[in-house]
């Protein structure tokens, strides 16, 4: 599903060269899921954001299902992010005047559906994360679980073949956390998705089959076996 060859992003601060990304090669197949991890400042975010085709690599290749992030133009970058990946992130970015099903339906505007049938695939989205009751709702009325929810069915409303997830739990207590990564793990396994995600939570990263390591823009990825023995 993803390639990365020599990944290199550097960014200058003043009159210093900032290497968040520093010669990174990594595969993740189709349908697996990837945890990564690592200290402020690592390199955590941009790696997420190169998976993402929110930024392009200094040098070095970002592959996803044959396409080069890096190198395509910025129409079929918009395109294939549209597509192929949905985005769950701690703030939930929900429009605050819009319910949950309207939020929802956001995702699939850029891909020209109709809006009857954007109807229903929103509120088979909301009921697939359980809040099919909840869809007239606006954020400040739903809880932060609720809201992180209404965020992943939006995500997956669209059918992506790839879900990247940014601290999808920060903001949450650590019940809920467990409720809504029970929900991404069921998820993930049901629709057979290529699942990546940034956290800070050494608990989450237990339980990662495969856990990604990044520090000073390097990168380390260590296999279930051996996850326990490194946290």
């Amino acid at each position: 599903m993803y390639r990365l060859s020599g990944v290199q992003k550097h960014y200058t601060k003043g009159k210093e060269t900032v290497r968040a990304l520093d010669g990174v090669d990594l595969e993740i197949p189709e349908g697996s899921r990837l945890v990564i991890q690592g200290p402020t400042g690592g390199g955590k975010s941009t790696l997420l954001q190169m998976l993402g085709g929110l930024d392009r690599p200094t040098s070095g290749t970002v592959e996803l299902a044959g396409h080069d992030l890096g190198r395509i133009g910025e129409a079929k970058l918009t395109r294939v992010r549209a597509e192929l990946i949905g985005f769950v992130f701690q703030s939930f970015n929900l429009i605050p005047t819009l319910s949950a099903q309207e939020n929802v339906e956001t995702a699939l505007v850029p891909l020209g559906v109709g809006k009857a049938d954007r109807a229903r695939r929103a509120a088979s989205a909301l009921e697939a994360v359980g809040l099919g009751e909840r869809s007239g709702h606006v954020p400040t009325e739903l809880s932060g679980g609720q809201q992180q929810r209404v965020a992943i069915a939006r995500a997956l409303v669209k059918e992506p073949k790839v879900l990247l997830a940014d601290e999808p739990t920060g903001n949450l207590d650590e019940e809920t956390r467990d409720d809504i990564m029970a929900l991404l793990d069921g998820l993930q396994r049901e629709r057979g998705l290529t699942f990546v995600m940034v956290t800070h939570d050494t608990a989450l990263a237990a339980r990662a089959p495969r856990l990604a390591t990044i520090r000073a823009g390097k990168v380390t990825v260590t296999e279930a076996q051996e996850v326990q023995r490194a946290l």
